[in-house]
């Protein structure tokens, strides 16, 4: 598969404070890859770095080939950017906030308002078009935001934290634009806080923790590797009963404590719950749910807030 995107002890420093620190990874051409990580891990660092408005400090860092210190407004010209914060016009119209975009790729005219329009289908705004940016909802602005994103029809989009804020419904509306884009040959690289968001899109990602990559691979593999197939989730109406579920289990499986609850991953769920009933241990509640990216995520970055 060839790269869009290559990094090899990709680095970047703010004064004293190390914000990447010596990454590296690629990205497929027609693949979605995801940056996931708590926050302060590096991600935001990382896709500036990607789309050109951030120099790495050490390291290298090639975008369709090219080198991002020497070929920035080159390579700027190829990709769409969606920021973490929404960025429009507000005082615009919904059109006018593309077609203005738009001359800044010193596209015609008739070629912007072509695509403006098709655009405004596609992300299902076209009877907005005329409407004043300031008093969309937060859905329909950030559905804009891709929209113009795409004005220039980019070989590679660039999307941070795409869908935060966002209800259930406008989520997997973008979901459904996105599957759509990659199926029309766009590649994707986006960073979220949504496990369930990075196991629908991404094809391959990374996890970052201060910094650095601590995991990468599908979501999948992420899930066999590091939780499993199945976690049983159990609660106790006392501490030794927990204790001795906890013994119990650790001998056969991966056993974690959160708080008041009892995680157990394991490949075979029904088995646990024989061993404890067995046992006499009878749980406050049970829940059994598939092994998850979240699972992951925790296991590696850990539980506890880092403000």
């Amino acid at each position: 598969m060839a790269s869009l995107v290559e990094a090899r002890g990709l680095t970047k420093r703010f004064a004293e404070r190390v914000a990447v620190d010596g990454i590296d990874f690629h990205v497929g051409k027609g693949e979605a890859f995801g940056f996931l990580g708590p926050n302060g891990a590096g991600k935001s660092s990382t896709m500036r770095m990607i789309g050109c408005v951030s120099p790495p400090s050490e390291g290298s860092l090639t975008v369709f080939g090219e080198d991002v210190r020497q070929h920035g407004p080159q390579i700027r010209a190829r990709l769409g950017v969606v920021p973490q914060e929404d960025n429009l016009d507000t005082e615009l119209t919904v059109w006018d906030n593309l077609i203005i975009y738009g001359r800044y790729f010193g596209l015609p005219t008739p070629v912007i308002r072509e695509r403006a329009g098709a655009l405004l289908e596609f992300m299902q705004l076209a009877d907005r078009r005329d409407a004043r940016v300031d008093p969309l909802s937060g859905g329909m602005k950030r559905r804009l935001t891709i929209a113009r994103a795409l004005i220039n029809s980019p070989e590679l989009l660039l999307l941070d934290e795409p869908t935060t804020g966002l209800d259930p419904q406008a989520r997997h509306m973008l979901w459904e634009r996105l599957y759509q884009l990659r199926r029309e040959g766009v590649s994707l690289v986006l960073t979220t806080h949504y496990m369930d968001e990075a196991e629908q899109l991404c094809d391959r990602l990374v996890i970052m923790d201060a910094g650095r990559i601590v995991a990468e691979g599908s979501p999948s593999q992420l899930i066999a590797e590091h939780a499993a197939r199945e976690v049983v989730e159990m609660r106790f109406a006392t501490d030794a009963d927990r204790t001795h579920a906890h013994d119990l289990l650790a001998t056969r499986s991966r056993v974690e404590l959160a708080g008041e609850r009892l995680l157990v991953y394991t490949d075979d769920a029904d088995g646990v719950h024989k061993a404890v009933d067995a046992a006499g241990i009878e749980p406050a509640s049970v829940l059994t749910r598939r092994g998850s990216l979240e699972d992951v995520f925790l296991i590696i970055t850990g539980r506890s807030l880092d403000d």
